[in-house]
């Protein structure tokens, strides 16, 4: 997935490589642009997996020793995006609530916007009109549920495995699948995103002075 962001997290750095490591990143990555890029030229349906090991200058096995399924191809980045979604909530700016981070986690990340660039507007119109990557890239996003909901319940100072985080990460996550089909999905995830904050400004009240 083209990535919306080069910062790293706070107060992080990548370990050195060696040699081997990077030479597998390398045909990793190969192997990913190549598939996206056949993927935007003629459409997720009409590219075989062949074509694509092919364009990479792989052998097929390769191509499923770093991707196991057809989908994965186009979902390349999920540990970074986990750690991205897990910084959005941790370095807010003060004052901020934790739905609205997610909301603005959301738009940028997830959605494209009038000032997007072009690869990321064309992947999101990808996914968004290929069901099978819309299914997959949404079970992809869930599984950051539980990481997400230890973070929420860290920052609001709630306990570990309170279900009030667990019930907002889940629905933080799910919301802009279900915005795709609106009109405006930017603002169908507003909008959905606006009841989230206020059921969670209605739990903060009756849990007592916390971190919104």
């Amino acid at each position: 997935m083209p990535s919306t962001t080069t910062d790293t997290a706070a107060g992080s750095s990548p370990a050195p490589m060696g040699r081997r490591e990077r030479k597998k990143a390398a045909t990793r990555q190969a192997i990913a642009d190549a598939a996206l890029r056949l993927f935007l030229e003629r459409g997720y349906d009409e590219v075989g997996i062949r074509e694509i090991a092919d364009a990479a200058d792989v052998s097929t096995t390769t191509l499923f020793k770093h991707f196991p399924v057809k989908e994965a191809l186009v979902f390349d980045e999920d540990a970074e995006h986990e750690t991205r979604l897990l910084a959005a909530v941790r370095e807010r700016p003060k004052g901020q609530s934790i739905p609205a981070a997610l909301r603005e986690h959301a738009l940028t990340t997830r959605l494209a916007s009038a000032d997007s660039d072009a690869r990321f507007t064309a992947f999101t119109n990808l996914v968004a009109g290929t069901p099978a990557l819309r299914d997959y890239g949404q079970n992809m996003w869930l599984r950051h549920t539980a990481a997400l909901a230890q973070v929420i319940a860290e920052e609001s100072g709630l306990a570990a495995g309170d279900p009030a985080c667990t019930a907002l990460a889940h629905f933080a996550l799910e919301a802009p699948r279900a915005a795709h089909a609106h009109d405006n999905p930017r603002q169908a995830v507003t909008r959905a995103f606006d009841l989230l904050e206020h059921g969670w400004s209605a739990l903060a009240r009756r849990e007592g002075p916390t971190r919104p």
